[in-house]
């Protein structure tokens, strides 16, 4: 193959890999193609999430019940015996409701433990339509199992279906099903389905409280076709608070397992936006590609030892699926880097194939790419913000348009790059170029071995590398051709994050985006190097980028298809007796503007929980209207601490509401604390001394979540002669339905903003324990 042919199929096969490094990791599927009745049909699985996510049904709306009813008939028409498990949950974080989940069990042949398929039927607060998160996950457990049992086969394991309930408001169904369900105890393995997003690729994370050595290997044994994870993510996830259903049975049930959940399309989670028809049915085809294989596996092999001491670094890549080895590998494999770069260094300069100070003047074109890419992209996220402040209102950081800035940002870090190589190279100093990226991504992997083992496995790209460098000072006669091939393992294991970690974390990360894609680029240095049109690819790069940026800036304002989200409570002070019209929105609009006409542009710090500590933006003085007072009874008891006063108090609301929140003063400690009879937890082993209750954190002392009307009754004790002052607020989600408060409906271009109380009428008063 002649040089000149070798360039325009090097670049092709660059392009492929990039495409099938995002295309060839999950099914696509013909939603009109039949499917046999024994095989998992994506078309029947979407029409149970069009089913159950007709409404938001959030915990003790109408709609959950209309929701738990359907499956529960789902469930007998396969011919399953269905219960219903109900109790009262306080969870560590002070969330108190009363779930009900949904249990049904195939018998196995053996007498062993049983497999587990686990997610939740609950959506979120308030007006979440929860096709993705979770109807999604129930439609593939329905759809997994009635195939199954389709089949005919008798499992040698139990199988166990939960669907639970109150997930969103604090794991509390999966909390009552570990602590009092009895089959909590035969379980052996769970597999948990669930989403915060509404596309993409469905990522598999790993709980398990030892090593996950045991669990991967009969993972691998399963054999998914369309596996997606690495021992990196596996590593950052333990790092951080995203707590699923299958955390609190790892942590208080000891049940390791597998969560599978997807993240793309990030501006749709917990909205109204998480409508059946913005699910990715590629994704729901995703979801359905893990459960078959791991659940015929499971269901009819013997379970092994699902805990072990080992743990294994793991990725996947297209095409070779999952490639792994043990953690005693990291220390041999980085010496063998090391020892590989410095001979190879050496032996080059021996010969003199490169010099050593041409090495390091590599750094000056890495390091600038580097600093340029990854500065420019920040600015640049600061420079929209600056230009469409409408962004902030976006709750989670991830804006409609942002995988057009993830684009623009990658395209300008490529026209760095290519600029800034181009500048910088000489015919002689081609292959020195490359020691640079290789130190620098050498020096990366010791950093991992020793911190971060789980992303240790970047130690390949170095050995990877070290053969490019080789074929770069040898010249053999298909260099090129085989530099593009060799660069497939860095386009497939860089390439995911470099999109994925503005997703998840937001587009204030996108200077990781430049900075991987610098990162990524010096990797394929090899055959960049060949270009010579080094300045012409930067500047169509830069071109790409401008256009993106331009893209980005017409889809900037909201629309009937990129809806704003908003908000609006309306608070009555009791004591005062001064309401107000409250908003969380940074920037009013034509909806909730004409509300405050004189409010406060101070940031009034409200007292409500929130998962991104939104605080009141704007309050304003509203008409007073009458609202139904709770009742509130206190009752001093007999202590057996003389150190201690002890006290009932029961709350019981005169009006349908969906949350009561209380405060008191975080110095104050609350003992012997039960709420509805259910005793506050005790601290895990490991956890700080802080908690909710006794050691407090935060001034919030609980937050309740009634359903059909139930009284909240609490038994507590505090120091003797402290008479702590009880702040409540009692909210219902009735802001439209109240005749006196006229408000209207909002536009086809706006929703509620979520994560934050909103559409709610609050009535806040106090009390004192005395």
């Amino acid at each position: 193959m002649s040089e000149k042919l070798q360039l325009p199929v090097s670049f092709l096969i660059l392009v492929a890999a990039v495409f099938w490094s995002f295309y060839g990791t999950k099914p696509h599927v013909d939603l009109n193609r039949e499917i046999p009745a024994t095989e998992f049909s994506t078309a029947r699985a979407f029409r149970h999430v069009e089913a159950l996510s007709q409404h938001p049904h959030y915990v003790g709306s109408d709609e959950h019940i209309e929701v738990r009813n359907y499956i529960i008939n789902e469930l007998q028409d396969m011919g399953l015996l269905v219960q219903t498990q109900e109790g009262w949950s306080v969870n560590k974080h002070g969330t108190v409701t009363r779930p009900r989940n949904i249990l049904s069990r195939i018998e196995g042949s053996g007498d062993g433990k049983a497999l587990l398929l686990l997610t939740h039927y609950d959506s979120a607060m308030h007006s979440s339509y929860g096709a993705s998160d979770a109807a999604s996950g129930v439609a593939t457990i329905l759809e997994g199992i009635r195939a199954y049992l389709a089949t005919g086969v008798k499992p040698v394991n139990d199988i166990m279906l939960v669907f639970t309930d109150a997930e969103e408001l604090g794991l509390n169904g999966a909390d009552i099903f570990v602590e009092e369900h009895p089959w909590a105890k035969d379980v052996a393995l769970a597999l948990n389905f669930e989403a915060r997003g509404s596309g993409g690729n469905s990522f598999m994370l790993l709980e398990t409280n030892g090593g996950n050595k045991a669990l991967l290997e009969q993972f691998f044994e399963a054999d998914p076709e369309f596996p997606v994870t690495n021992s990196l993510a596996y590593s950052v996830y333990k790092m951080l608070p995203n707590d699923t259903d299958l955390t609190v049975l790892r942590e208080q049930g000891e049940i390791s397992g597998f969560n599978f959940a997807f993240i793309d399309d990030h501006f749709d989670y917990h909205t109204a936006r998480d409508l059946p028809e913005n699910l990715d049915v590629n994704t729901l085809a995703h979801q359905g590609s893990y459960l078959m294989p791991i659940l015929n596996y499971f269901a009819g092999t013997p379970f092994k030892e699902m805990n072990s001491e080992e743990d294994l670094v793991f990725f996947n890549v297209p095409a070779f699926q999952m490639l792994h080895y043990p953690y005693s590998w990291i220390f041999p494999l980085l010496l063998l880097a090391t020892i590989g770069f410095l001979a190879l260094l050496f032996y080059a300069a021996g010969k003199d194939l490169l010099s050593i100070r041409g090495v390091l003047k590599g750094f000056v074109p890495l390091l600038v790419s580097l600093l340029l890419s990854g500065g420019l992209a920040y600015g640049l996220w600061k420079f929209a913000l600056f230009l469409y402040p409408q962004y902030t209102e976006m709750e989670h950081g991830f804006t409609y348009n942002g995988y057009y800035y993830i684009a623009a940002v990658i395209f300008l870090g490529l026209s760095i790059c290519f600029y800034t190589y181009n500048y910088f190279r000489k015919e002689e100093n081609k292959a020195a170029f490359f020691g640079a990226p290789l130190f620098f991504w050498l020096f990366i992997s010791a950093l991992a071995a020793f911190f971060l083992k789980g992303a240790s496995y970047f130690v390949i790209l170095v050995l990877v590398g070290l053969l490019q460098w080789y074929l770069l000072l040898k010249k053999p006669k298909f260099n090129l051709f085989a530099q593009s091939l060799l660069s497939l393992p860095a386009i497939f294991i860089l390439m995911p994050f470099v999109v994925s970690f503005p997703v998840a974390l937001g587009l204030k990360m996108l200077f990781l985006a430049g900075i991987l894609t610098v990162l990524l680029w010096v990797l394929v240095w090899p055959v960049f190097s060949h270009y010579s049109k080094l300045q012409l690819l930067g500047f169509l790069s830069f071109l790409s980028f401008l256009t993106l940026f331009v893209i980005a800036h017409f889809k900037a304002d909201f629309s009937a298809e990129r809806p704003k989200p908003n908000s609006l409570v309306y608070l009555l002070d009791e004591e005062s007796g001064v309401a107000t019209w409250n908003s969380y929105d940074t920037q009013l609009d034509t909806w909730n503007s004409p509300y405050f006409e004189n409010a406060s542009e101070a940031g009034v710090k409200t007292e409500f929980s929130s998962k991104y500590g939104t605080s009141f933006k704007h309050t304003a003085v509203a008409p007073k209207v009458e609202i139904s007072k709770p009742f509130v009874g206190i009752e001093r008891k007999a202590s057996l601490d003389p150190d201690l006063d002890s006290y009932s108090v029961k709350i019981a609301s005169n009006r349908d509401i969906n949350r009561i929140e209380l405060y008191a003063d975080k110095t104050i400690g609350f003992e012997n604390m039960t709420v509805n009879d259910k005793p506050a937890p005790d601290l895990q082993p490991g956890e700080s001394n802080l908690n909710v209750f006794s050691l407090r954190w935060s001034d919030r002392l609980l937050e309740y979540y009634p359903v059909n009307r139930d009284t909240l009754r609490m038994e507590m004790s505090v120091e003797k002669g402290t008479h702590p002052e009880i702040t409540m607020f009692e909210a219902a989600y009735d802001l439209f339905d109240n005749p006196e408060l006229h408000v209207k409906s909002r536009g086809e271009d706006m929703i509620p903003r979520p994560f934050v109380l909103n559409d709610a009428v609050i009535l806040k008063r106090s009390f004192v324990l005395e």
